[in-house]
């Protein structure tokens, strides 16, 4: 259950997974939103995150969908830009982990959650649970 003055971190997964009906965990993803638009739940994801769901939107949905997102969706999240200190110890983690598949946006969402002392996260890779952060289900809300 997530109790008041909750922070999320929204990974881009979660914003792609709300925009694209093909994508297996639409429906979950649709479902959740709407919870999590609660006041005393803030969203948060960083900068990184930002340009890569502007990206993948834009060449896997295409402009409309990239911009409408950023207006429409971006807008209720909290952005946290990453300093120059948070992205050395990203590319350390990243390095440290080795290649489990992780991307280095994913060890950027990691040193951001920390940084900000956050342990839930809406997204779709089990890679956040490998690090120790609990994935946000329906069973959650």
């Amino acid at each position: 259950m997530l109790g008041n003055n909750s922070k999320i971190y929204v990974d881009t997964s979660a914003f792609y997974a709300l925009l694209d009906r093909s994508d297996r965990h639409h429906k979950q993803a649709s479902a959740l939103w709407p919870t999590l638009l609660d006041d005393h739940i803030t969203l948060i994801t960083s900068n990184y995150v930002v340009s890569e769901t502007i990206g993948l939107l834009q060449n896997r949905i295409g402009f409309k969908a990239a911009k409408i997102w950023y207006r429409d969706i971006l807008g209720v999240l909290d952005v946290w830009w990453v300093d120059a200190e948070a992205h050395e110890r990203a590319y350390e983690l990243w390095l440290n982990l080795g290649n489990r598949r992780l991307s280095f946006i994913d060890s950027v969402s990691f040193v951001t959650m920390h940084y900000q002392q956050i342990e839930k996260a809406f997204c779709f890779k089990p890679s956040f649970v490998d690090n120790g952060f609990e994935m946000l289900s329906q069973s959650t809300i």
